[in-house]
């Protein structure tokens, strides 16, 4: 080796360009790209067009783990590789390992289908839904597991992921290097910008531009810089340079483990069940939930004997997704059905679904079946309100009140003689009370809440040729849906706080847009945020230009309607017409003189 080399870059396969994920035989892609234009090289630095590969690691979900020895793919037979930084993975980078050369012979596979292009360069642009085809395919994924030896419905089951780094051959102050983006930016550091300095164009632009996440997965975030223009170090190896094959066959996440399962920054209601003993006026029961270090006390928690009573307590999830544990303590007499909850706190933002460009296709897309969750538009409970029955019964105590009078006799024989007597002409007097035998009756009073939306889409005002509800593909469409909750204890309800509404194009799954609040309380209404993507930050949703004529409906499910018998919740849909496509509404003609 002429000179002690380090790495190049790791990151790269998921190129768009704001292309929505479509499902390829078995796989997902999450790939973006960009990239442009090389610069010219010298007889010491310089890079072929062709020159590339991809290196392949299998993910697992769970905990990012990596459980396959990378792998690379390529076209060429780069047999005269000097220096290299073996088989590591983006991942494992991140994880601490150290950028290390390896002298060994540098190892690769030729595929017998041959790889798209995959680094853009002066002379031809990738194309990414050839790239996101051939990786998501069934060919190449059961290579993939034939080649690493690991289970094919294994791979496929949703368990795992497949990163995808793209790699470029080059030569670099006369020495033949392989190098992902992310070795590449390790090296750079290495070497003071030295690679920068010779190879910008490939190093830091074309390389890790040539993949990126178009949705942030496996903790590296979508990109949302420059796609043109050369990247730094640190957001190379933090963003650039990879891209995410991700499966949909597994079960979904069970949820059953937990008690409750929350959004984010969200008002909810957390409910138990207490019983035990009897609890009145005269034997309260109190109940304590401890919920993130604040403890909420109900007082005054009645119910018959041998009933029960629904308790409950509304509180603010936190910021931040993460597993709490609520503790619940019983004083009085009564036990609740739980001692303890489990919550699970998710974010459902950081999905928002790519932006279509005009020239994607999906030839192999049929049209899906709108999906239905579970349905819950009202709920009723109760609190038992005691009050006390009188029952008035007479407590005798019977008590003689004495009279006693002294009688005297005056007699002869000169001497008195006292015959007289004492006389009791007292009586006996009841001087008992009135004494309430009552006790506590129970009545029961019942309250609900009904939860009622409605859902419209249209054509956004920007379409230059919408007809009411009839709309060309490529443009874009608004959506409203407006809620109304009724309840006679608002106390005890929240109002309908989300809306997630999934598209067609990615078969109701993978993305999905989280709807703004527009405005609040009991009658709310919702609509899609600024998209990023459009010219005029409208509230829009493109739809793809591919998308064939019909019926397109987006699905919306409205939840986070809390009650203390647990979450309303509703399906709503509304349809645009397709009929044809933008590409239509351009003319192309000479300028008249």
């Amino acid at each position: 080796m002429k000179r002690n080399l380090s790495s190049f870059f790791v990151l790269l396969l998921l190129l768009t360009v704001l292309v929505p994920l479509t499902a390829y035989a078995e796989g997902e892609g999450n790939i973006d790209h960009g990239g442009g234009g090389m610069g010219s090289g010298t007889d010491e630095n310089f890079w072929n067009t062709g020159d590339e590969g991809v290196r392949i690691t299998v993910i697992r979900v769970s905990d990012h783990a990596v459980v396959t020895t990378p792998i690379d793919f390529t076209n060429k037979h780069p047999d005269n590789i000097q220096a290299h930084f073996g088989k590591v993975s983006k991942i494992s980078y991140r994880a601490g390992t150290s950028l290390t050369p390896n002298g060994q012979q540098y190892s690769y596979i030729n595929p017998a289908q041959t790889i798209p292009r995959i680094i853009a360069s002066g002379s031809g642009n990738a194309n990414i839904e050839e790239i996101k085809s051939y990786f998501c395919s069934e060919y190449t994924l059961m290579r993939i597991a034939d080649i690493t030896g690991f289970n094919y419905d294994t791979l496929i089951n949703g368990n795992y992921k497949i990163l995808l780094e793209p790699m470029a051959y080059m030569t670099f102050q006369g020495v033949r290097i392989a190098v992902t983006a992310t070795e590449a930016a390790l090296y750079d550091q290495q070497i003071s910008g030295g690679l920068r300095s010779k190879m910008v164009s490939l190093s830091h632009k074309n390389l890790p531009l040539a993949m990126f996440l178009e949705t942030a997965d496996l903790g590296y975030p979508a990109w949302s810089g420059s796609r043109t223009n050369p990247a730094s170090n640190a957001d190379i190896t933090s963003s650039l340079g990879l891209g995410i094959i991700r499966f949909s066959e597994a079960e979904p996440p069970q949820v059953d483990s937990y008690d409750y399962t929350y959004r984010v920054n969200t008002q909810v209601i957390t409910s138990v069940t207490v019983s035990g003993g009897q609890s009145d006026p005269d034997n309260p029961v109190s109940v304590r939930f401890t919920v993130g270090g604040t403890t909420y006390t109900v007082n005054n928690v009645y119910y018959p004997s041998g009933d029960s009573q629904l308790v409950w307590v509304r509180w603010t999830t936190p910021a931040t997704p993460q597993t709490m544990t609520i503790n619940v303590n019983v004083t009085g007499g009564g036990r609740a059905s739980q001692s303890t909850i489990t919550a699970n706190i998710v974010n459902l933002s950081g999905n928002d679904p790519p932006n279509p460009v005009a020239d994607d296709r999906n030839d192999r897309y049929t049209r899906p079946s709108v999906p239905s969750n579970t349905e819950k538009t009202s709920a009723s409970w109760g609190v038992w309100r005691p009050w006390w029955r009188s029952y008035w019964v007479w407590h005798s105590d019977w008590q003689w009140h004495s009279n006693w009078v002294w009688h005297r006799t005056d007699t002869a024989g000169g001497y008195w003689v006292d015959e007289g007597r004492w006389v009791d002409e007292g009586r006996w007097v009841d001087e008992g009370e009135w004494v309430d035998e009552g006790w506590w009756n129970f009545d029961y009073d019942t309250y609900r809440a009904d939860l009622s939306a409605s859902m419209s889409i249209k054509p956004d005002d920007k379409v230059p040729t919408a007809a009411g509800k009839i709309m060309k593909s490529g443009y874009g469409i608004n959506q409203t849906v407006t809620t109304n909750v009724s309840t006679n204890q608002s106390s005890a309800v929240t109002a309908a706080q989300t809306a997630v509404t999934y598209f067609p194009e990615f078969r109701y799954q993978s993305y999905w847009r989280l709807l703004d609040r527009i405005y609040g309380g009991y009658s709310s209404q919702f609509e899609f945020a600024n998209n990023r993507y459009s010219t005029y930050n409208r509230r829009t949703h493109f739809t793809p230009i591919w998308m064939a004529d019909g019926s397109y409906t987006p699905y919306t499910w409205l939840i986070d309607c809390w009650t203390p018998q647990g979450m309303l919740s509703m399906n709503l849909t509304d349809s645009v017409i397709i009929s044809g496509n933008l590409w239509s509404d351009w003319h192309v003609a000479p300028v008249k003189p």
